[in-house]
């Protein structure tokens, strides 16, 4: 929050979505090392410290850290059985990475001072367009142009199944679109609030309760970190189950 020319104060809830480099201030480049890489970088380092060095002993009784790994993996990897079936299990492990990225990533973006990088749509726009790569290249590998019955509604009347396949299409190219749009979206809309009600903790008689806002959304926004990892990792499963059984 900055002070306006007249005397009042002005705040700007999109800024902390800023990229900026770490090092000077001149134009970003592609090898520009910025806190959007400072922070994907912390997020594979806390992934590492929690899933590999704190599940290394795999005692029978375990730590802490390997019991918070073991409930992860578990949890993943009943969603891609009970989801998308068997025979996508052997996709188990592209599935868990996306998982623990997103959810480290949203949990590291409520410390403070901190960058989410999951507010980024040039983020979740790569891992949504790599799902759809991977998921069609899948669907054509195991199925050849059996995959296209994915388009064709069979069940539905004859005269309609041109119209529905067109829909179809439109939809399944939308994919990559809703499923990036979605993350990026929920996880910015949240950080925004809470920089909007910062703003008016600052001071005056509205402090108390926007202090109370805050409190409460950061506590939303803990939750929608972690459901938006899964919602994100459920659609992966979902679109991958399409690409095996792509019969209607």
């Amino acid at each position: 929050m900055a002070e306006s020319k007249d005397g009042g104060l002005v705040f700007k809830p999109m800024d902390q979505f800023k990229v900026d480099s770490l090092f000077g201030d001149g134009p970003i480049g592609m090898f520009t090392i910025t806190n959007v890489t400072l922070w994907m970088a912390l997020a594979v380092i806390a992934i590492v410290l929690v899933m590999v060095v704190g599940a290394r002993g795999r005692n029978i009784v375990p730590s802490r850290s390997q019991s918070i790994a073991e409930m992860i993996y578990g949890f993943v990897h009943n969603m891609v059985r009970d989801v998308a079936g068997k025979d996508a299990l052997p996709y188990f492990p592209y599935i868990m990475t996306l998982f623990l990225f997103i959810l480290f990533a949203n949990f590291l973006g409520l410390i403070p001072g901190s960058f989410t990088t999951t507010s980024h749509i040039a983020v979740t726009a790569v891992m949504a367009v790599a799902v759809f790569l991977t998921v069609t290249i899948v669907g054509f590998v195991k199925n050849g142009t059996a995959f296209l019955s994915l388009f064709w509604v069979s069940s539905a009347p004859l005269a309609l199944r041109p119209i529905l396949a067109v829909i179809e299409v439109i939809s399944y190219f939308v994919r990559p679109v809703s499923h990036s749009i979605r993350l990026a979206g929920n996880v910015m809309a949240g950080h925004a609030v809470i920089k909007v009600f910062a703003a008016f903790a600052a001071g005056g008689i509205i402090a108390v309760p926007a202090i109370l806002g805050i409190t409460a959304m950061y506590g939303l926004e803990v939750l929608v970190s972690a459901i938006q990892a899964y919602v994100f990792t459920i659609l992966t499963c979902v679109y991958l189950k399409d690409a095996l059984h792509p019969h209607h």
